[in-house]
């Protein structure tokens, strides 16, 4: 049974069943289903049940995924992440993220084919910014500029290929997606390593528009 207030509101309600709904996902998709037996589970009315996830299936992954923003953020102490670099911060926390949805991969494959939807892009990238986000905050990312914007885009690119890695890796501890990631990674440090410098060059003002394109088409 979790814990709830003798009068839980319907955000605490859903709070309280979302880290539930993928082990019932798995086996009922993310339907009604999913949130009804994650009640009984619960102890909760499945009626109010229903009425906190009123928004369907997204709104179940939404609620999902927010519980997983959260256990991410415990599972690494502030002072353990202060130790490292900016690199193995990043790598720390996906890998952090990927180890907590790592037992519900089933519910998590339902869930991207869910989010891939044309009808459901926009709120697939509101999800996908979020997360990338709160990963750089907890980096310790102060970037308040034009940084603040590509550093969540270049990492959400990342993540959603990683997570796309992850859905068919039988390597052991996911060894496979932590490489794809390593990699990855390397990549996003060298552009913004790149970015820095031409940033700092005070005769020629950064245009990134003018750097990816000559990144396609390098100068003769």
């Amino acid at each position: 049974m979790v814990d709830l207030p003798a009068d839980p509101t319907l955000d605490e309600i859903r709070a309280a069943l979302a880290p539930l709904l993928p082990r019932q996902a798995a086996f009922d998709g993310w339907r009604p289903a999913a949130v009804e037996n994650a009640a009984r589970l619960a102890h909760v009315d499945p009626a109010i049940a229903r009425l906190a996830f009123a928004d369907g299936a997204v709104g179940m992954i939404d609620a999902w995924f927010a519980s997983i923003d959260a256990r991410m953020a415990a599972a690494i102490p502030a002072d353990t992440l202060a130790a490292m670099k900016i690199r193995e911060r990043i790598a720390a926390l996906v890998e952090a993220r990927l180890a907590l949805l790592a037992p519900d991969r089933e519910a998590l494959r339902r869930a991207l084919a869910i989010l891939a939807m044309p009808q459901n892009l926009a709120r697939s990238a509101k999800l996908g910014w979020r997360a990338a986000d709160g990963i750089w905050r907890l980096a310790g990312d102060t970037a308040t500029d034009y940084n603040h914007y590509t550093k969540r885009m270049t990492l959400g690119g990342v993540y959603a290929a990683t997570m796309i890695a992850f859905l068919d890796d039988e390597s052991e501890g996911h060894a496979d997606s932590r490489a794809f990631l390593s990699r990855r990674l390397d990549g996003v440090m060298r552009f913004e390593k790149a970015k820095a410098r031409l940033s700092s060059r005070k005769d020629n003002h950064f245009s990134l528009s003018r750097f990816i394109g000559r990144l396609r088409y390098p100068v003769a």
